[in-house]
């Protein structure tokens, strides 16, 4: 029996900063860096299987390069590392930014009165 070829689109889907930080800073979703002994770098996390796509039950990696420049920028934060002989692991989370507090824009008067 031969099933259905399904095809792949052509350039594949990369997340932008806000859609890496969305799903780091989910808790449902735990963030990994896994760093082996020759120095590469993986960040992945595990996709549980969803019954109504049929998808998932697999480890999806995250684009290594725009989480670098996110850990670099202090909007993620490395965990405390697990070795082995082999490598390295951290839990890898979001880093709240605190709230940029603005003035408040100064009110220009109407008319300018002139005291006599």
């Amino acid at each position: 029996m031969l099933l259905p070829h399904r095809s792949r689109s052509a350039a594949p889907l990369i997340p932008t900063g806000a859609d890496l930080l969305r799903i780091i800073s989910d808790p449902g979703t735990p963030v990994f860096l896994t760093v082996h002994a020759d120095g590469r770098r993986r960040y992945s996390y595990w996709q549980p299987h969803d019954p109504r796509t049929g998808k998932g039950s697999c480890y999806v990696s995250l684009p290594t390069a725009a989480c670098d420049m996110l850990h670099s920028s202090g909007r993620i934060a490395l965990g405390e590392p697990l070795t082995d002989p082999a490598r390295t692991i951290y839990r890898v989370r979001s880093v709240r930014t605190p709230a940029v507090r603005r003035q408040p824009a100064r009110p220009t008067p109407r008319h300018w009165t002139r005291a006599a």
